[in-house]
């Protein structure tokens, strides 16, 4: 089996954009989260998102693209090409047959498609536009990166809701890995921010309804927390063999060492209470890493600010990495911008990456009173450490559990 770094990421999200916008906005440590004002959301419950004002297709794509491309897609491709130029990535001179193409998305095309639903309503067929079909299918994303930057090997697309984007490196990860491809583009993109859509978690009232403080409402491991909050974004990872990397100097920011996945086989929304299939995940993970609990020294927790969520999250760490779980530092980033879904995942692969690369892990926004009911060492603040082994952990609806295994090389 051939070890698999992290050469290069691109996102596209509420806090900031490319590696080092995403890296900045993690250290300003302030919430992108705000009132709506994309669409009328006063007939729901909750009122509030982490809304990426600044991202304007036609600035990162051609103008062709960009008008035909829906706003999921066109993150994917964005987040894709900034990743690929970060990672001074080749897939010409015949790397395109040995690169892959992984992008994880809950929703997918869904909110565009709520988009012509209402322009058929009002106008009619004639209404609605001829890229419906190709922007509401599962694999658009995917197929629209790969048919962007020209890669003719594996695209694949998955709706494993809030773990997608994990999902999705982790199967990179595999393929690197297992020599089905030399390298890949791996991560998540979601743009879930319109009425009905948005309305369909409102109305079953997950989401936060701190209306009135919307900066202070998504608050991960605080015993105030009281539901998520919606975003949007994208990142993408590059991902390549250590010899193809080291042979062409590219700079690593971080190495996978293993990746793992279960299934709770309980409820289409609430966890397992035990946690317990979300510890065979990351233990399964470990395993793969040869990496043992000890050995863990930074978890960035799923913490999606929900009041049950947690609590299982905390005990499936307590059972997967043992009597020193409550030891290791932990931290929930989800208070800066928001649950982005399918893309959380990746866009927390990328901020632990770079924790690893810049020796700094983050703190967690908004946390005022840690629950004490969790019993984890969560910290407020950044610190200066240099872990050897971290996890990046993803739950979502479906009892999807998928855990990381990432590591310094140094």
């Amino acid at each position: 089996m051939r070890r698999v770094v992290i050469t290069g990421i691109g996102a596209v999200t509420p806090i900031g954009h490319g590696a080092d916008g995403l890296a900045a906005g993690v250290r300003r440590n302030r919430s992108a989260v705000r009132t709506i004002d994309r669409f009328d959301a006063s007939p729901f419950p909750s009122r509030i998102a982490a809304q990426i004002d600044d991202f304007v297709p036609a600035d990162h794509l051609d103008a062709r693209r960009a008008r035909r491309l829906d706003r999921f897609s066109a993150l994917a491709v964005a987040a894709a090409r900034m990743a690929a130029e970060h990672a001074g990535l080749p897939i010409a001179n015949g790397r395109a047959d040995r690169t892959g193409t992984w992008i994880g998305s809950a929703l997918g095309g869904v909110a565009f498609g709520e988009e012509q639903h209402a322009a058929y309503v009002a106008r009619g067929v004639r209404g609605v536009s001829p890229t419906l079909a190709t922007a509401v299918f599962g694999g658009a994303g995917a197929s629209n990166v790969a048919i962007d930057l020209g890669i003719r090997g594996p695209a694949i697309g998955n709706a494993n809701s809030c773990a997608s984007g994990a999902v999705a490196i982790g199967q990179a990860f595999d393929a690197v890995r297992g020599g089905t491809v030399d390298q890949a583009l791996a991560g998540g993109a979601e743009a879930p921010l319109a009425p009905l859509t948005f309305g369909a978690f409102a109305m079953i009232r997950v989401l936060s309804q701190r209306n009135d403080d919307p900066a202070t409402a998504s608050r991960p491991f605080d015993v105030a927390r009281d539901g998520f909050v919606m975003g949007e974004g994208a990142a993408i990872l590059v991902l390549e063999t250590l010899e193809a990397a080291e042979r062409r100097g590219a700079t690593i920011l971080a190495e996978i060492l293993g990746f793992g996945a279960s299934t709770d086989a309980h409820h289409l929304t609430a966890p397992l209470p035990s946690g317990a299939a979300a510890a065979a995940a990351i233990r399964s993970a470990l395993a793969v890493a040869e990496r043992d609990a000890s050995d863990v020294g930074y978890v960035n927790a799923h913490a999606s600010s929900t009041p049950l969520n947690e609590v299982a999250e905390a005990r499936a760490l307590h059972l997967a990495l043992g009597p020193g779980a409550g030891d290791i530092p932990v931290s929930g980033t989800k208070g800066l911008y928001g649950h982005a879904l399918g893309a959380s995942g990746a866009i927390e692969a990328a901020i632990t990456a770079m924790a690893l690369r810049d020796g700094e892990l983050p703190g967690t926004c908004n946390l005022v009173t840690p629950d004490p009911e969790l019993g984890l060492n969560v910290l407020r603040e950044a610190i200066h450490a240099l872990p050897s082994t971290v996890i990046s952990t993803s739950f979502g609806f479906g009892g999807m559990n998928a855990a990381l295994v990432l590591g310094r090389v140094d």
